[in-house]
């Protein structure tokens, strides 16, 4: 069975305007399907299978939108906030229609790659406790991280809450009175990384996440700015959620 919809909410959802506004681009006649001036703004079609032309220009329906973000300091993964800057307040205004959210969470001060989409089922996936999808970070520590951090990561850290980590991977980019390094946990619990490295007695100074998954941070992206992921991105992301191992750490 096919799933339609009516004609003003497809245009309403897709950043045309509001209902009152695209009746009258329909009685003005300058909304076209399958190439017929149509009157009816309450007309059902199946969006994935007519051709929409608003004004002569051609629709590309899409259902579901996926964004990869490079998210700034001082910006929060929430959809509304009052007193902070909001993921979805720099989203471009092509994009604000689609009632995206974040895919889970970085801190305001936390750079780097966030995934925003109005998928819910495949946020549900990448988010889920029983997936451990692996998310890659890079950061400045304050403090030589050593190789025996390296062991305590591999076997999970105790923290504050007395609750221990699954086990991570830590790996030494450059040690000394400052460090760097690439961290991958399996989980996202409040915090994760900082408080992990204070359990060993160190501090984050700069943290941003480049990869979740499958999925690698581009980095022409400056901070701020976005981009649709590609079908190859979108569809490696899939089959490694929908072919994840939940075993795999248990």
């Amino acid at each position: 069975m096919r799933e339609t919809q009516r004609v003003d909410k497809i245009l309403s959802n897709l950043g045309f305007g509001t209902r009152k506004q695209i009746k009258q681009l329909i009685r003005n006649g300058e909304v076209k399907v399958d190439g017929q001036v149509i009157n009816d703004s309450g007309m059902h079609i199946d969006p994935k299978k007519s051709q929409i032309e608003i004004s002569g220009q051609r629709l590309k329906y899409r259902q579901f939108i996926y964004i990869m973000m490079n998210k700034p300091a001082g910006v929060i993964s929430a959809t509304f906030d009052n007193r902070h800057k909001t993921v979805i307040d720099i989203l471009p205004d092509e994009y604000k229609c689609f009632n995206l959210f974040p895919v889970g969470r970085l801190d305001i001060d936390t750079e780097g790659l966030l995934l925003l989409t109005n998928d819910g089922q495949l946020a549900h996936e990448l988010l889920s406790p029983k997936k451990h999808v692996p998310k890659k970070y890079f950061a400045f520590i304050e403090g030589s991280v050593s190789q025996d951090d390296v062991k305590k990561f591999e076997e999970g850290i105790t923290l504050d809450d007395g609750y221990k980590t699954l086990p991570a991977e830590l790996y030494i980019l450059d040690s000394g009175v400052n460090s760097s390094v690439d961290v991958v946990i399996y989980e996202g619990k409040f915090h994760q990384i900082k408080r992990m490295f204070e359990a060993v007695g160190k501090k984050v100074k700069f943290l941003k996440r480049i990869a979740m998954g499958s999925l690698v941070l581009d980095k022409e992206l400056a901070p701020g700015e976005c981009r649709e992921l590609t079908e190859e991105e979108l569809s490696n992301l899939i089959s490694e959620v929908k072919g994840k191992n939940t075993d795999k750490l248990n």
